[in-house]
């Protein structure tokens, strides 16, 4: 993480959400890094990036191939991924070591409040509290990030 933002890569083949992420990522506070829309582009720019954080879709250019992607940039870049997808039944049982899941069709505000979720538990090392609606987390998050913990008061 460079300094007190989070640095952001998009995987996604559909310009038009690739751009809605990217002016929501910038409206959070985090820094998009870069945008990558095949499942050889996504690890290439992961690997030259080290991206805190990568929004993957597990549909791209290159077929049903961002789960591949994920994986790779999860245990060869130590990217935190988050899967931002209409496929969510294409998604392995360990989420390709992904953190959570955000399910499309989704709303600005839904990934807003996801998005910033997930700059307090990564800057943190803990969650703020339970995932906000349309947020999932995998069990290997919830019990790193204490997220299944209520708030303290």
């Amino acid at each position: 993480m460079s300094g007190d933002t989070l640095e952001v890569l998009i995987v996604e083949d559909e310009i038009l959400l690739a751009t809605e992420l990217q002016f929501i990522v910038r409206e959070v506070g985090l820094h998009d890094v870069g945008l990558a829309m095949s499942r050889d582009e996504a690890i290439e720019l992961a690997k030259r990036l080290t991206p805190d954080l990568a929004l993957v879709d597990v549909h791209l250019q290159d077929g049903p191939t961002g789960v591949e992607a994920a994986r790779m940039i999860h245990e060869d870049c130590g990217g935190v991924v988050l899967f931002m997808t209409a496929n969510v039944q294409r998604l392995p049982e360990d989420l390709a070591g992904a953190c959570g899941v955000i399910g499309k069709p989704y709303s600005e505000e839904a990934v807003c409040r996801a998005l910033a979720y997930l700059r307090v538990c990564m800057q943190e090392g803990r969650a703020p509290g339970p995932p906000p609606v349309g947020l999932t987390l995998s069990p290997e998050y919830v019990a790193h990030w204490g997220a299944d913990l209520p708030m303290s008061a």
